[in-house]
């Protein structure tokens, strides 16, 4: 396995490209592949944030593993390849259908530390401290990362040395940087500087596109982990050395944390909707219920009639959009800390109650809605990757350090980014975030609690067999994202290109505006203008969707998102 990225590339010379694109090969170079946008396959697929990430999956399912061989292949290849949000320093969430029928949720959520407290980023005077909860050492939580890859990894088929050893090749020998990639790395530099105590490899006078990226420490930290495995992360050596870390710079992760993180196989978060089963993730991911709440508030307002981004369809998903965002303010957080009513926030009477008051020829003002302070805004830099395979396997897994490059923090002699999640917690009532948003006594906190999130890993199912894979990057507006993805495909009948690539937008209920991508129609922004919604300043893109959809042919079609250098594999 030393050689896989050598066998990759002899391999994809003389048998060519495994999508129905051919590539040319000639000149193949594994360390710098930019990958496609859409494949067609017949065997199996993935779709992840990176082109390298996704052909080692691909190249795993093709060595006989499953979707969660390649799953793994895949993560790991990406806390090498995209750190700014691939990871061994964060978590994240895991939802799986087995070949068999059985659905799967893993909750690898970060934890707060032992030594957290309620008022831990409040100083004497009463002031929050944002930039505590926010930059180095003290804003991260306990990873969970690695804990979860060893829950699922039971229902892979190969051994762990060949799922991580992609990734360890991919971080001693390095890889062929993008111009985006570089461009992130430069603009990383003055906090990298700011926040580490032992200067990490991405410290360098300029990034181009171009250079090769060598990540030694961090090729040793995952050879400790493919040899002890979880022990070789939350004890020995890497445990030693976060600790050292956290010890230098001011941060409360000690050996005990380390020792005692367990991540959880929760029960899937399951609705329908016209004939589709829709599994998503439990607390503490708000996106599962979310996500239940608007499709269920449009089922029955026949949206499709009304058109892809008419007047009356985004007026009406900006309001289910409004009612929901304003119940996870006030109700959702780390269920084994806070009694969240899931079963009543999704239940049919209160959802057609909780549309009573809908005007479809004016907005509703969030402060009708509900008064009150809404949750935080997470970082939008996620990361999702999908997979099926043909047995029948499917696993979406979206995860995050939360802030790009999270904490900005590497660990020294480990070679990877610390998260900052502690930020998603709510620090202090009424105190805006990183993102400019607020939160409450749900998500306060507490000692080995799990901070809330809006990842939101979905698949959906026909007859108990996965017809969509499904997730994205985004902060809180992911489920959003994820909403329109569905209704543009199920109630819209998009092709899953244009579903992914055509605008999106966003409503979170405070703040009480409409968020959109440059493209979005500006009749459409006009009439809303009229209706009474306020509009805030437009985006380049809102996340990166990463989708495969079973076709009615049983062939898979794997599509990448265009806004940024995602790649799809198939074969």
């Amino acid at each position: 396995m030393h050689r896989f990225l050598h066998l990759l590339l002899y391999f994809l010379v003389f048998t060519g490209c495994t999508s129905s694109q051919k590539n040319n090969t000639a000149g193949f170079n594994p360390y710098s592949y930019k990958g496609q946008k859409k494949v067609l396959a017949e065997n199996g697929a993935v779709v992840s944030a990176h082109p390298l990430a996704s052909k080692v999956g691909v190249e795993i399912l093709k060595q006989g593993g499953n979707s969660f061989d390649a799953a793994i292949a895949t993560q790991l290849a990406l806390a090498v390849v995209y750190p700014n949000a691939g990871n061994l320093g964060g978590g994240g969430f895991l939802v799986a259908r087995l070949s068999n029928g059985p659905l799967l949720a893993v909750d690898f959520r970060e934890k707060a530390p032992a030594a957290a407290s309620h008022d831990m980023y409040i100083d004497n005077t009463g002031e929050a401290r944002t930039d505590k909860s926010q930059d180095g050492h003290l804003s991260g939580g306990v990873p969970g990362t690695v804990a979860g890859i060893f829950v699922y990894l039971k229902y892979a088929k190969l051994s762990l040395d060949k799922l991580i050893q992609p990734a360890i090749d991919l971080a001693a020998k390095g890889f062929v940087i993008t111009e985006r990639e570089a461009r992130g790395l430069n603009n990383l530099q003055d906090e990298l500087k700011q926040f580490n105590t032992v200067m990490p490899v991405f410290v360098k006078d300029k990034w181009k596109a171009g250079d090769t990226l060598v990540q030694t420490d961090l090729a040793h930290t995952l050879e400790r982990i493919r040899d002890n495995g979880a022990k070789g992360f939350y004890e020995g050596e890497t445990a030693r050395l976060i600790v050292e870390e956290m010890q230098r710079g001011g941060g409360i992760i000690t050996y005990q944390d380390l020792r005692e993180y367990n991540a959880k196989v929760r029960e899937p978060h399951v609705f329908t909707y016209k004939g589709y089963t829709i599994a998503g993730m439990p607390m503490p991911s708000s996106g599962g219920l979310l996500l239940h709440q608007m499709m269920k508030m449009v089922e029955n307002r026949n949206i499709s009639a009304m058109g892809f981004q008419s007047t009356a369809a985004v007026q009406l998903m900006t309001e289910v959009e409004r009612r929901a965002y304003a119940d996870r303010a006030e109700y959702m957080g780390d269920a084994d800390y806070y009694k969240v009513p899931v079963s009543v926030l999704s239940s049919d009477k209160y959802l057609q109650w909780r549309m009573k008051d809908y005007d479809p020829a004016a907005a509703t003002p969030s402060t009708m809605i509900k008064p009150g302070i809404t949750t935080e805004k997470e970082s939008e830099e996620t990361t999702h990757l999908s997979v099926i395979d043909k047995e029948g396997n499917a696993v979406s897994i979206t995860t995050t350090l939360n802030n790009s490059y999270g904490s900005r923090t590497v660990i020294g002699g480990a070679g990877f980014f610390l998260n900052d999640e502690m930020d998603d917690f709510s620090i202090k009532p009424g105190v805006p975030n990183m993102y400019g948003a607020v939160g409450g006594e749900a998500n306060a906190i507490q000692p080995g609690k799990r901070m809330l999130s809006s990842m939101t890993p979905t698949i959906v199912l026909k007859d108990n067999k996965p017809v969509i894979v499904v997730g994205t990057p985004g902060g809180t507006t992911i489920p959003t994202q994820i909403f329109q993805t569905l209704i543009n495909i199920l109630e819209f009948g998009m092709s899953t290109e244009d579903a992914v690539y055509k605008p999106k937008f966003h409503h979170q209920w405070l703040p009480d505006e409409i968020l959109t991508e440059k493209g979005f129609p500006a009749a459409v922004r006009s009439q809303l203008e009229k209706m009474g919604y306020k509009f805030a300043n437009e985006r380049e893109g809102i996340g990166r969707t990463e989708i495969i959809r079973v076709l009615s042919n049983g062939k898979f079609e794997a599509v990448a998102d265009i806004r940024g250098d995602d790649g799809a594999e198939g074969f």
